[in-house]
């Protein structure tokens, strides 16, 4: 929650106006708990987006993170019914198999370091290539994963996607 990056994300969105909620997962920070190995993370946004959900259940919803959080996302995200988008910053090319993403058929907007040391270039475009449409992705010339020197093209770019899938996607 206390991440630059997540910070500006949230801050993009916000600005975009989309209501948004910050949480860490289990054992991050000061949260209770222990990795869960995917499948409780995975949980833990399932149960941050029940309590959105059931706050404001009349707005519609898309799901972001970073990173770690990305991972998360887009797995819940193309097992739900009903997420605007998915916006996955910083995706980590290894952490495991995105086959998932073969037959997501969810608006899916990655934003990606040119420099990201956990997603090269060359290899998250290779596994871009077999992900369903509709997909994009934002690179940001940042010299990290962590987008250093960066991190308002972040936010300009958070708040400019969540601006025109809002707008493009009925409902």
């Amino acid at each position: 929650m206390h991440n630059k990056v997540v910070y500006r994300l949230a801050r993009g969105l916000r600005a975009a106006g989309a209501v948004v909620l910050r949480f860490n997962f289990r054992g991050v920070g000061g949260s209770h708990g222990e990795y869960g190995a995917m499948t409780g993370e995975i949980e833990d946004a399932r149960a941050a987006l029940a309590w959105l959900r059931d706050r404001y259940p009349d707005i519609p919803f898309a799901l972001s993170g970073f990173s770690f959080g990305s991972r998360a996302i887009s797995e819940l995200g193309c097992a739900l019914v009903g997420a605007k988008f998915l916006l996955a910053t910083g995706f980590s090319t290894r952490l495991g198999s995105t086959d998932y993403l073969a037959s997501c058929t969810i608006p899916k907007i990655f934003i990606q370091s040119t420099h990201d040391e956990f997603a090269p270039r060359a290899d998250f475009e290779r596994i871009y290539a077999e992900f369903a449409e509709p997909k994009r992705i934002v690179w940001i010339e940042a010299a990290d994963h962590f987008f250093a020197g960066a991190l308002e093209q972040v936010e300009a770019a958070a708040a400019d996607i969540a601006s025109r899938e809002t707008a493009e996607s009925p409902g």
